[in-house]
């Protein structure tokens, strides 16, 4: 008998807690925090396919012979310092890193399109078919990271709201769910402002 009372206590006792978890905002916590971590796989997705453009885009202008060597060395140094940055989903986490990532996003931003205003001055290269490929996708791309970005955004924004209101953010401070770090206001700035890819001005 007293077997049977003691299981009826603990399964009550489980049912609670789970209600009471329930309740806090626990398994929103991890929704949220799942739904941030996708979409910041998908940033990290996006400066990839950039830095994957660079090579080629760097190995048709070299191709001009007057091209400004020390704007193709920027941009090479640039995505080296980027794609040295190993950054994961887990590391969203980290203010830190996130600010030393995105540093190194925006200086390659900036080498490269340093290099794409520089080219507009040789006729040849904007009659070049690879070239105007290139761009093509470079600037699918830039599209492709405002989005993702502006995703992150949005889904770090969603769970930082969660954990500090109240009283989801008793619940944050027991489990240690801390702040997301984000973009800055400049970085945010910049989303509505994808560097200009467009060769086509006469």
């Amino acid at each position: 008998m007293r077997s049977t009372t003691g299981a009826l206590w603990r399964y009550l006792a489980a049912l609670l807690l789970a209600s009471s978890l329930v309740g806090c905002g626990y398994n929103d916590f991890q929704r949220l925090d799942e739904s941030a971590k996708s979409a910041w796989a998908e940033v990290l997705n996006q400066y990839q396919r950039r830095a994957d453009l660079i090579p080629n885009i760097v190995a048709t202008v070299k191709g001009e012979a007057s091209f400004e060597q020390e704007t193709l060395t920027k941009v090479i140094e640039a995505r080296a310092k980027a794609t040295a940055i190993q950054m994961t989903p887990e590391m969203v986490n980290n203010p830190e890193a996130m600010k030393n990532f995105q540093a190194a996003q925006a200086n390659m931003g900036s080498a490269l399109s340093r290099l794409l205003v520089v080219a507009e001055q040789y006729p040849s290269l904007k009659a070049n078919a690879a070239f105007a490929d290139l761009r093509v996708q470079l600037e699918g791309t830039e599209n492709r990271i405002t989005v993702a970005r502006n995703r992150f955004i949005a889904a770090t924004q969603e769970y930082n709201v969660l954990a500090r209101s109240f009283p989801t953010n008793l619940t944050a401070m027991v489990f240690g769910y801390s702040v997301k770090p984000g973009f800055t206001v400049a970085d945010e700035a910049a989303i509505s402002a994808p560097p200009k890819v467009d060769f086509n001005k006469p």
